[in-house]
Formats: structure tokens, C-alpha cells, sequence
């Protein structure tokens, strides 16, 4: 019998959780996206390139009742005494359905719980041996439900001498493998004999499965390469990785970013795993996302089920790892591009077993200009834009000290170490942003005299359009020039650019105004930019690149029309901020939709990511003004 999580319509289940075997319709979708990589692995059906295998993985979990293994307690007739129940489909989604889907996937509440044992990890040997024994058969719900009390994918068996991957790749299972891989068994992981699940298939004749595992060992790397251009290695041919190169690689010529470049050299290869995977999750938020704007009504756009603005903290990782996991959202597109071919191209020569170039130059000397030049920056680069990691979901348990004593050790005292994750992110946010500093200077020398004089000619003009709502966003958004790396400059707007308030000559034009549009008046026009949002990405979709151009210039109106309900200075930072990044977004999506290729129009998408992102951001504090 299927079973959903509640009784949709096979046709409204549009995504999937990979990792928890189940399909889920859009209501589903927008609470599992905040629970993050961690506790639901989120993927559309149709609009999300699958594995054929892990798809078919999917299907055959849910078809066959994979449902049944998280509601385990609620299915029991005693559950009605207790009274546990499921939510209902007219039950609202805040807060009932999100409620219960944490507490079904998150928090695992309702699972099957084995009888308490004096020791847990007896318990945990048996249920990994009773997996290694199981993945030989085609029964996928039984190793899903073993997972799911807590066998270990990669467990080694101590007798056989290999782990249930080496198992179901010798009996040519592939769906076993897919659901392995998904809860973390390594295809590289060797046996006693220092054989590996690749080397077991291609004994048994299982090519394909074999194929397979080579495909997902470099999952990582597929995947940060089909984000920057959309294409993935030929590993039949061994082909194992593909660098893209960035149009514009001026910032990779500064000496920040070879120190930078060095530093992540310098890291060990645990610490280079780590952040591969953050910047995976990342990745994988941001495809998310973008698809998700995709395939909503624009109407749906402005509830508070759009946006994921960072990622979800993972309680399993430290405070200092959450936090730059989460700063990950704050580097606009070419700067996580950069990012990212920087990982691919170390990824590679780790792998190849190559020495770094000059890895011990001047190392010293460069840590000491990375500190200088990030200790410098404003004080509002250093405003937290992530929640706090110290407790999730305001509860207030602390960590073991087991815990603790491992958070000092690892990230507390760096005089010996590495440098850390949070480490680099900084560096590289610092990186990116001075160069964009620099650059805007350049600019704003270049046009200050060409400006004035333009200024200085329409005087009269505004003179006579005083009495009209016009504002400074206006003329951000007329007046702003891009360069050639995307980058947006205006010089005589204060959302543009280095992110302060012009000062007026006029004392009475420079007071901060406190006063906010009507929440109505902003969702109306947050529901026009969507629109012309949804117009553009169905565009990419199609690969119709001529419509890029028209669409942005109507995205552009409408944030136009969007900025002039505001006043010219409001005195929240919240609001500034915001305006900032509709404005400054809206103009590089021009620039962007004019050079974007038929192969790339990921820049495009995630310009549109960030203008819907600022139109929400601006109708929740509006309304929460208006309350």
C-alpha cells in the first residue's frame, strides 16, 4: 500500500526526500528545506537532474511503504490514548505541519525504539551485522528501517572482513548501493584484502553498478562542477574532474587571493574535506532554491515558505563550523564561483598526489597580511547574517563536556594549526569584498566629475519635481554603472556601493525617516517582481536566452516601482539593507542576462534569487510594522 505523508495527490508530490525514501508536495517541501542536508535531502522530481538508479531508489522506497518506518509509534493503537497524532492536510503549516514534520525527521519521534540495553553499542553491532546481511537481498524498506535505528553504513564486519557496500556490489545490487551511499558508505573503503566495492563489482561481472560507484566516489566534485557550467566528467574515459574557468579572473591576480589560495593549500586533508562539504551543502541550497522560485506561483512567493537564506545549523558540528557554514550565503555569485573552482583545482591535485606550489612560502609573513588587511574592514562586515549556533530552535540544553572539550581543542587555539573553516570563509569574504572596494574607488574617480555636471544639469528639473515621490533608489538604478567582472557601482546612491548614507547639504533632507509603505501596497508589487522573476527563470529553463534582456528590464521597472513606496532614508538597517540588495541585485541582473550563454545562466538565476529574497525580506518588516 503507498503511503504519503499526508493524502495528496500523486500528481501534487513534486519533490522527494532521498534520504528518508518518501515523496512530498510543495507545503512538505518548504518545511523540509529548512531542516536541512542533515535530516532531509530535498530534490525535485522533474526538475532536478537524478541518477536513473538513485531515482528508481526512491520510487521503490516509497512504494513500498518507507512512510511506515517514521510514523512507527503513530501507527500503533495505542498512540490514539497518548495522544500522538498526524496532522491533518487542513491543518495550517505553521505551526502544526511544521511541528510535526521536525518532529517526524528531525527529531525522529515517532521511529521504532529497540529495548533499552545496558550497553548501546552492543545494540548498534547488532543492527550494523543484521545490515551486512541484508544488503544482499533486493528488500530495501528492511535496510532503510535498520538505518534507520542506527546501523552503520560503513560498519566492518569483523569476521568477513569488508562492510555492506562490498556486499551488495558483489550481488550486483544496486539499489541497496544507491541507499548506502545516501547514508554515507564509502566506495573507496577498502576490505582486509585491500579490495574496494568498485573491485568487487568488476570481479562479478556487475559493469554497470561498477560504473556507478565510480560516478558517486566523485559526487562532490560532479556536482561543484555542473553548478558553474553545466557539465560533468567522463569517468568511463577517466575523465575525473572538470575546471571551469571564470570570465573574469582579475580577482585571482591579486596577492590576496594567492595568499588565500595558499591558505587553502595549508589545509589538512580533513579540514579540505570539511569544507568541500559545506560548500557541497551550499551548492545544493542554492540549486534548491533557485528551482523552488522556478516552480511556484508567483502569488506563493511572498508567504514565509520561500526563502532558505543560509544553512540550517547541523547539531552535529561545531559552533565554529555552523557559523561558517552559514557565511557561505553572504558571497554574491562570482565570489562563491571563485570559491568553488578554487576547491575543484585543489580537490584535483590532493587527489593526483601533487605538492602545492611554494607551499612553505612565506607562510608566516602571508598569515600576518591576511590578519592586517581583514582586521581593517568595517565594523558591518562583521554583523552576524546567520542564526545564532549556539542553541537551535531556542533550546537551551548545553553540550557534553566530551563536546566541548573537543570544540576547544579543535578550533580554539590556532597557533599550531591549520587554518580553520571559519578561517578561510572569513579571508575569502575579505578578499572579495576588498577588491570590490578597490575597484568601486576606481569607478567612482573615473564618473565623479561626468556625474556632478549630469546632476548639476537636471537641477531645474528637479526642482520642479519636488513635490513628486521620487527617491534615491531612482536614481541608483539609472545612474549605476557595472564593469566588466558584474560587480555594481554607483557613485552617488547610498544602496549602491559601499553601503553608506549620502549626506545632504540640506539638514532637513538628511533626517532618517521612520515611516514604512502599506504592507498591501509592498506584496502587490513583490507580486509583480515575482511574476517577471517566474517569466525570467522559465526563460533559462527553456534555454530561450533572447528573453533574458526583456525580462530584466521588466524586473527592473518593477523593483523601481518597488523602491519608490519607501522613503529616501529610512532609519531602519534592516530596510536599508534590503533596498540595497533589491537595487544593487536588479542591476547586475542586467548585466548578467546580457553576456549569459546557453550553457551558463546560473549567474542569471541567482541574481533573481537574491532580488526575491530582498522583496521578502522587505514585506516581513513591513508587515511586521504594520502589527
Amino acid at each position: 500500500m503507498k503511503r504519503k505523508i499526508f493524502p495528496f495527490s500523486l500528481s501534487d508530490s513534486r519533490w522527494a526526500s532521498i534520504n528518508r525514501g518518501v515523496l512530498i508536495c510543495d507545503e512538505c517541501c518548504s518545511i523540509h528545506r529548512g531542516l536541512g542536508r542533515h535530516s532531509s535531502q530535498v530534490r525535485h522530481l522533474t526538475h532536478t537532474p537524478w541518477p536513473s538508479s538513485q531515482l528508481q531508489m526512491v520510487k521503490s522506497l516509497y512504494n513500498n511503504g518507507a512512510n511506515s518506518i517514521w510514523e512507527h509509534s503513530l501507527l500503533d493503537p495505542s498512540s490514539i490514548m497518548s495522544g500522538k497524532r498526524k496532522a491533518n492536510p487542513q491543518d495550517r503549516v505553521h505551526p502544526n505541519k511544521t511541528d510535526f514534520i521536525k518532529a517526524k525527521y528531525q527529531m525522529l519521534a515517532f521511529v521504532h525504539r529497540m529495548p533499552c540495553r545496558e550497553d548501546d553499542s552492543v545494540t548498534a553491532k547488532d543492527l550494523s551485522r543484521q545490515l551486512h546481511s541484508s544488503v544482499r537481498t533486493g528488500n530495501l524498506e528492511t535496510c532503510l528501517r535498520l538505518l534507520s535505528l542506527g546501523a552503520q553504513a560503513n560498519f566492518f564486519h569483523p569476521e568477513k572482513g569488508n562492510t555492506p557496500l562490498h556486499v551488495a556490489a558483489k550481488a550486483g545490487q544496486l539499489l541497496q548501493v544507491e541507499l548506502l551511499t545516501v547514508y554515507g558508505a564509502d566506495p573507496g573503503a577498502p576490505d582486509s584484502s585491500g579490495k574496494t566495492p568498485v573491485d568487487y563489482a568488476r570481479q562479478a561481472g556487475h559493469q554497470e553498478l561498477a560504473d556507478r560507484l565510480v560516478e558517486i566516489q566523485f559526487e562532490l566534485t560532479d556536482r561543484l562542477a555542473f553548478y558553474l557550467c553545466g557539465r560533468k566528467p567522463d569517468h568511463k574515459n577517466n575523465q575525473h574532474f572538470i575546471i571551469p574557468q571564470i570570465a573574469d579572473s582579475s580577482f585571482d591576480l591579486s596577492e590576496l587571493a594567492k595568499a588565500a589560495k595558499k591558505k587553502l593549500q595549508s589545509l589538512s586533508n580533513h579540514q579540505f574535506e570539511e569544507l568541500a562539504m559545506d560548500v557541497y551543502d551550499e551548492v545544493d541550497r542554492r540549486e534548491t532554491d533557485a528551482v523552488w522560485l522556478a516552480t511556484q506561483n508567483h502569488s506563493t512567493l511572498v508567504t514565509d515558505t520561500t526563502v532558505v537564506p543560509f544553512l540550517p545549523v547541523n547539531p552535529e558540528y561545531s559552533s565554529t563550523r555552523n557559523q561558517g557554514r552559514q557565511k557561505l550565503a553572504r558571497f554574491n555569485a562570482h565570489e562563491f564561483a571563485t570559491l568553488v573552482v578554487d576547491i575543484l583545482t585543489d580537490a584535483k591535485r590532493r587527489q593526483q598526489g601533487n605538492s602545492p606550489d611554494n607551499f612553505k612560502d612565506n607562510v608566516e609573513l602571508i598569515l600576518k597580511d591576511i590578519g592586517n588587511r581583514h582586521g581593517s574592514e568595517s565594523p558591518e562586515m562583521d554583523q552576524p547574517d546567520y542564526d545564532s549556533v549556539a542553541s537551535d530552535e531556542d533550546t537551551e540544553q548545553e553540550p557534553t563536556s566530551g563536546k566541548d572539550e573537543r570544540t576547544k581543542s579543535g578550533g580554539s587555539d590556532l597557533s599550531d594549526s591549520p587554518i580553520t573553516v571559519q578561517e578561510f570563509m572569513e579571508v575569502k569574504s575579505a578578499l572579495t569584498a576588498s577588491e570590490a572596494k578597490i575597484q568601486q574607488l576606481l569607478k567612482v574617480n573615473c564618473h565623479l566629475g561626468e556625474e556632478l555636471r549630469l546632476m548639476q544639469s537636471k537641477g531645474s528639473t528637479l526642482d520642479a519635481q519636488c513635490g513628486m515621490p521620487e527617491s534615491d533608489y531612482n536614481n541608483a538604478l539609472n545612474h549605476t554603472e557595472m564593469d566588466e567582472s558584474g560587480f555594481v557601482f554607483a557613485p552617488l546612491s547610498g544602496w549602491l556601493g559601499d553601503g553608506t548614507v549620502p549626506q545632504s547639504e540640506n539638514p532637513s533632507e538628511g533626517e532618517c525617516d521612520s515611516s514604512l509603505p502599506r504592507t498591501e501596497d509592498v506584496i502587490s508589487k513583490t507580486e509583480l517582481i515575482t511574476k517577471n522573476i517566474q517569466e525570467l527563470l522559465r526563460a533559462a529553463q527553456e534555454n530561450n536566452h533572447e528573453s533574458f534582456v526583456p525580462c530584466s528590464e521588466k524586473i527592473l521597472v518593477a523593483v523601481t516601482e518597488m523602491a519608490t513606496l519607501f522613503p529616501k532614508r529610512p532609519s531602519s538597517e534592516s530596510v536599508r539593507g534590503s533596498l540595497r540588495l533589491l537595487t544593487s541585485s536588479a542591476s547586475r541582473l542586467q548585466g548578467e542576462c546580457q553576456k549569459a550563454t546557453s550553457h551558463d545562466s546560473q549567474q542569471v538565476i541567482q541574481c533573481a534569487y537574491d532580488i526575491a529574497k530582498a522583496a521578502k525580506q522587505l514585506v516581513t518588516v513591513t508587515t511586521k510594522d504594520s502589527n
